[in-house]
């Protein structure tokens, strides 16, 4: 018997988030240590899926069923693939850090980490990290669903709770109203899909394999391609429907912030792929052409906004619209550069901006702001938090030797390969970006900082900066060593390329 190292990865944060409820509310350190515990029993079990995944063979790895309905045709049905691995290893990366900064800290000046309530925060953060390892895996479309909407559904207490208190209860009931409805229309597209397949062949099922190769027909594909790929498409930020996003990062708290913005925005731009282009290949081709255009204007679009923020997290909310524009926009060019690159810039936009929201947490733990002309000269007391910031930045811009240059280029080429004329306006993105990151960079890190924080800014704690060094380390690893990762991608590559008909 094989160990099933899916199941126990997706699972582990449920247990964990259940012997957190059950212990006392006092013991905040020892609640900690169970999340902390827990978070890097997933993470290492991630680095050996990540690394025992056989590129050779390519194809579902480490694939289990459990038939938990067979009248109805579904199973619990695990696997992994090459778009998906690198996902669950990135989920386990932001799930480590995301406690590591939510720990505190005992200085009394300093209100850093969840100091209320940390039992309930660990507990319905680990339930969203069980839905996220859920999707990943999932082969079963129902299962796929279920495990979608508990994902979901955590972030709406969790942002409404411990949030900013100025927006929270807005930020977090738009945030969830824009996703419910969202994946409702997706859920109508996956019955339909399941019903039709029944009438062909006379099997119920929800096995994503199996319908992979239904063969349905093409009207069919163009009417529910674009209801089943946007209504995931809004998780992944794309335009026009983006709008709950940047409201939703502002809000959250650090953790939250770095989970949403780093796991589950690909979790809706990986279902959108997996369910969308996956199991309606003519539906994409038909289509391809207006998720372009949406992709287009995100990118575009959410760089310039981010240009024009104070606020911090504003900016890095925005840019996050922008670089999950480039992830749409490798979908849609429907070709091998294009979809690689989407699959490497799903990985590195998700460290990236864990960085970034990790680092804007632990600034504004300290000044108490997050306004931009109200920070300055931070590098001289954060100094390990500047160079984090910097790193980041560099990906941001897409700088050779760093992970971003390794997902955008392809990404681009991809995009000229399709419609030159769309890589030649969204291009302008890498411009604006330059411009937003150097120009906040200066302001938060060099310049003079203001009286009124002389005396009041300490450094980061020793969990911080481990957690800083570990994301960085993911987005210098990629850009000098691209056989990290890309290999593993172009196999999964692959397998999309052939049910759209030929590499």
């Amino acid at each position: 018997m094989n160990f099933p190292v899916l199941s126990v990865i997706t699972f582990t944060p449920m247990v964990a988030a259940a012997i957190m409820l059950l212990m006392p509310a006092d013991k905040k350190n020892e609640t900690r240590g169970v999340a902390l515990a827990s978070a890097t029993f997933a993470l290492l079990l991630s680095f050996w899926v990540y690394f025992s995944y056989d590129t050779a063979a390519a194809g579902y790895q480490f694939v289990e069923k459990y038939n938990w309905l067979p009248a109805l045709g579904i199973s619990l049905h695990f696997g992994v693939d090459g778009m998906s691995t690198p996902l669950v290893l990135l989920t386990g990366v932001v799930m480590f850090t995301g406690v590591l900064i939510s720990w505190g800290d005992d200085d009394k000046h300093v209100m850093a980490g969840i100091q209320d309530r940390p039992r309930e925060f660990f507990a319905f953060l680990f339930i969203l990290a069980s839905g996220v390892f859920g999707v990943f895996v999932s082969l079963d479309l129902f299962m796929l669903f279920f495990f979608y909407e508990i994902a979901v559904f955590p972030m709406y207490l969790l942002i409404a709770i411990w949030g900013w208190v100025q927006t929270r209860e807005y930020a977090a009931m738009k945030l969830t109203l824009y996703l419910f409805i969202g994946s409702v229309v997706s859920l109508v597209g996956a019955l339909v899909m399941y019903w039709t397949n029944f009438q062909n062949t006379g099997v119920l099922t929800f096995d994503m394999t199996v319908l992979e190769n239904a063969g349905f027909s093409q009207t069919f594909q163009y009417i529910w391609f674009l209801p089943v790929f946007l209504g995931f498409a809004v998780l992944g930020g794309i335009w026009p429907f983006h709008n709950w996003s940047p409201d939703g990062h502002v809000a959250a708290p650090t953790a939250v912030s770095m989970f949403h913005a780093g796991v589950l925005m690909k979790l809706g731009a990986f279902a959108a792929l997996r369910v969308g282009i996956m199991l309606l290949p003519e539906g994409a081709k038909q289509w391809s052409w207006l998720i372009m255009i949406f992709a287009g204007v995100a990118v575009v679009y959410g760089a310039y906004i981010a240009f024009v923020q104070k606020d911090l997290k504003y900016m890095i909310g925005f840019s996050s619209v922008s670089h999950m524009g480039l992830v749409m926009l490798g979908f849609s060019t429907l070709n091998e550069a294009g979809l690689t690159g989407a699959g490497v810039q799903m990985f590195s936009h998700g460290v990236m901006t864990a960085l970034f929201f990790a680092i804007t947490g632990m600034i504004y733990d300290r000044s108490h702001t997050r306004q931009i002309p109200e920070l300055g000269g931070m590098s001289r007391i954060m100094p390990f938090a500047a160079i984090g910031f910097i790193i980041g930045g560099l990906v941001s811009m897409g700088m050779p030797g760093f992970s971003g240059f390794v997902a955008e280029f392809p990404i681009f080429m991809g995009v000229w390969g399709a419609q030159w004329m769309v890589a030649v306006i969204a291009s302008i993105s890498i411009v604006i970006t330059a411009a937003y990151i150097m120009r906040n960079i200066r302001q938060v890190f060099f310049a003079k900082m203001p009286e009124k924080l002389e005396g009041h800014i300490t450094d980061v704690t020793m969990l911080d900066k481990v957690a800083i060094v570990t994301l960085c380390g993911f987005m210098i690893v990629i850009g000098l060593y691209p056989r990290f990762m890309v290999p593993l991608v172009s196999t999964g590559v692959e397998n999309i390329l052939r049910l759209l008909g030929g590499a």
